[in-house]
Order: structure tokens, then sequence, then C-alpha cells
């Protein structure tokens, strides 16, 4: 609630600024709530709480509304506020109604000390990401209505940077989790179907990527950050549905 309120607050066009406090103290309020009760959840479970899908759809809300405020009180974008204040409560909403919270201890695989940064360093990665693909929306969006090339200018860089950093992020995570791999399971990569799907995200992204440092703007571009979160969505939460997946399938 505080943070879909946060969200409309911001998007108003007669902020005065009062509003603007506002804002900001409902948006900060959300996000320590939340981290409260990962905190507790922590505490209670006597693990961290990164073993099941519902479990980091938690941590997946609150990077992606720490995102959206930040980059709302850098860059002054309220609508990436809103956005995020959107997909978070939406993940929050069902965790409500599927908490894929378990307190069964975890399995010898995930005691060890890579597992923590593994899987926040590819939450953080999968939320920047995510704010990029909603940014690239709003882009493409704007381009088909016309309006101020600069601002389109200004958002594609935006974009960039989002994605640049996030790779960054992505990539150290699945370095680390080839160290993991071998410690857990005695080799670095067997090609299941999450580490092919994790492999196809990467490389998604690494197709714009280059194809930005070619000069490339149009919207063909643009819309390969769409393909590649469908891709990364699917090696979250998708690689239950393929056979083979045994080694992932812990959650």
């Amino acid at each position: 609630m505080c943070w879909l309120a946060a969200g409309l607050l911001a998007c108003r066009r007669d902020q005065s600024p009062r509003s603007a406090y506002v804002v900001d103290a409902l948006a900060i309020l959300g996000i320590a709530l939340f981290t409260v009760f990962i905190a507790a959840l922590w505490d209670a479970l006597s693990r961290p709480p990164l073993r099941t899908m519902g479990e980091t759809r938690l941590w997946y809300a609150m990077f992606t509304v720490l995102a959206g405020y930040v980059t709302y009180r850098r860059w002054h974008y309220p609508w990436l506020l809103f956005l995020s204040a959107i997909v978070a409560t939406a993940f929050t909403v069902i965790n409500l109604l599927k908490p894929e919270i378990h307190s069964i201890a975890l399995m010898p695989a995930l005691q060890s000390f890579l597992f923590i940064p593994h899987v926040i360093i590819y939450i953080i990665a999968y939320t920047l990401f995510g704010v990029a693909t909603l940014a690239a929306g709003v882009l493409l969006v704007r381009r088909r209505k016309g309006g101020d090339h600069a601002a389109h200018q200004e958002l594609l860089a935006f974009i960039d940077n989002l994605v640049h950093i996030g790779f960054g992020f992505l990539a150290l995570g699945l370095l680390l989790g080839a160290v993991w791999a071998k410690e857990a399971w005695g080799h670095y990569w067997s090609w299941d179907p999450k580490e092919t799907l994790a492999f196809m995200t990467g490389a998604a992204y690494l197709v714009y990527i280059h194809l930005r440092h070619q000069g490339r703007k149009d919207n063909l571009v643009i819309w390969t950050l769409p393909v590649a979160f469908l891709l990364l969505l699917l090696s979250w939460f998708g690689t239950a549905l393929f056979p083979g997946s045994s080694l992932h399938l812990y959650s």
C-alpha cells in the first residue's frame, strides 16, 4: 500500500514540494517494512529466505521498488516508481496467495557459503533487467506517439546503463554459480535446462549490448529487451516444466 500510494502520488502533475516529501516517506517506509519482514523471516526460518520461488519473489519485490525509487530520486522518472510499485505489489500478492515458504533445513548443496551471494546477485541482475524492460516499454510507446527526441535519447541512455550494470551482475552470478556447481556436484556446467536458459538469457542481453555499441537505435533493438526478459523469466520460473532439471529443483 505504501509503494502504490508513493507511485500514484509521484505521478501527479500538480505535485507540490510537500507531496514530494510524502512520496519519499511512503516509499522508504514501504521498503523498511518489507526489509524488516525479510529479516524476521530469516530469523524465524534459521536460514536465509532464498530457497524457494516464493522466497526469491520477496527479494525481487523489494529490490524492484528500491530500484524504482532510486531512479525516481536520481533521474526524476516518477512513472518508473509507479510501474515498479505495481510489479512489486503483484509479486507480493502472488506470495500472499501462494507463499511457498518452508521451514525445512537447507539441503547439503545449498549449505555452501556461495549460496547467499549467488542468489542475491542474480536477483539484483533480474531487478535491473526488469526495470530496463519497463523503461523500454515506455520508450516504445513514446516513440510511437512522437515527442521530444532528446528525451527519448536520454531514456535510451538510461536503459543502456541498466542493461550494462545488470549484465555485470548476471555474469558474476553465473561465475559464482559455476564454482558452486563444481563444489556441490563435481562439475562447473552440465547444460541442464536451467543452465541452458541462463546462457540464452545472457546471450540475448549481449545481442542488445552489441547492437547498441554499433549505434543502432531503432525499435527492433529495443524489442530485444522484452524478448530477453521473457527468457529470463523462463529461466527463473519455468525450469520445473522441463525434464532433466533435477539439479535445480531444490525449491
